[in-house]
């Protein structure tokens, strides 16, 4: 049993966590609002800023735990994947904290991370148990045997999920991060109003280029018979790309739990924050006797919350890291 400082800076929220004995007993994010008015994540930006929150952040956590820095045993950071500038300043200060310290630092695979998040609260989902893994940059499903072992069924081709979100969501003239808006416009608009082509990919793959080609060339030629057409259907027009979005998710979650002979199913990540994808899998968690795990909200976006934890995992197999290691932005799985 030990005592874990968690640091998440992957790409615009710096958070930190402490973990003791296996339990999160806080979990601080610094949201970088900076980046909503270039329409996305400015790499250079995000370094600067993680460099003016790191050491606030991890300040309070520490205090909010009722301890001191003497009584960590050792620093879990995310080494990847991520933004390569944002990931330097986590890694770096975690490295020369621990250095201090003379205690373990731990590297965390960020999106393993994600999966781990369902282990912070009850109830925890028992093993074997499918995650599908939702974000701006992956679109993954899991079967999670243990803490540590995690077998990828299927993944995206070409762009992530949350990418097609938010890029759908600029196509409509929506500000940045557009995902959770088309969710918002979605709940008061028809899902079946339009209908946008669904790229078809073999096994339990996804692929969500297509998708995004076909409401740019829908969008061009409604906009020429009437120029205010995205206004006058925003809702609708939400409500329809987030269905087909959500139903291309479900088909392969389906397929997956299917193949594999396994009802514990899980999501995880940015996207698992949606309203409109937990209302579709509550429902059809009752339809197909799945027992369903949706983390609570705070844990679905990145935090250090699901760093700490992993590194909770991580250190009762010994597996600690070196000051060698390097950040790594495409961290294999």
């Amino acid at each position: 049993m030990a005592t874990i400082l968690g640091i998440e800076s992957s790409c615009d929220e710096t958070s930190a966590s402490v973990c003791i004995n296996g339990k999160v007993i806080n979990n601080d994010i610094a949201t970088q609002a900076i980046h909503e008015q270039y329409g996305g994540v400015v790499p250079e930006l995000a370094s600067r800023e993680h460099q003016r929150n790191i050491v606030p952040i991890v300040d309070h956590v520490i205090e909010n735990a009722g301890i001191s820095l003497k009584n960590v045993d050792a620093i879990a950071y995310t080494r990847g994947p991520g933004l390569l500038g944002a990931l330097l300043v986590g890694s770096s200060f975690a490295k020369s904290l621990a250095q201090v310290l003379g205690i373990p630092i731990i590297p965390v695979h960020h999106m393993k991370a994600h999966v781990l998040a369902h282990f912070i609260d009850e109830p925890k989902p028992t093993f074997p148990f499918i995650c599908l893994t939702i974000s701006g940059g992956h679109t993954q499903l899991l079967r999670v045997n243990s803490h540590l072992e995690m077998i990828v069924l299927g993944e995206t081709i070409d762009d992530a999920v949350g990418e097609a979100f938010d890029k759908s969501a600029k196509l409509l003239g929506l500000p940045y991060p557009g995902g959770p808006i088309i969710d918002q416009l979605a709940s008061n608009g028809d899902p079946g109003r339009f209908e946008f082509a669904k790229s078809e990919v073999p096994n339990l793959d996804y692929s969500f280029s297509g998708i995004k080609t076909s409401i740019l060339y829908f969008l061009r030629k409604e906009m020429k018979q009437n120029e205010n057409f995205v206004e006058d259907n925003l809702n609708d027009l939400a409500a329809s790309i987030q269905f087909t979005l959500i139903e291309m998710l479900v088909k392969k979650l389906k397929m997956a739990s299917a193949q594999e002979g396994i009802n514990q199913i899980a999501i995880a990540g940015g996207v698992s924050a949606n309203f409109g994808l937990r209302k579709r899998l509550t429902e059809e968690a009752k339809k197909n006797n799945w027992e369903l795990h949706v983390p609570d909200f705070q844990y679905c976006t990145d935090n250090a919350g699901m760093i700490a934890i992993s590194g909770h995992f991580l250190f009762e197999k010994e597996q600690f890291g070196q000051l060698t290691d390097s950040p790594l932005p495409r961290m294999p799985f």
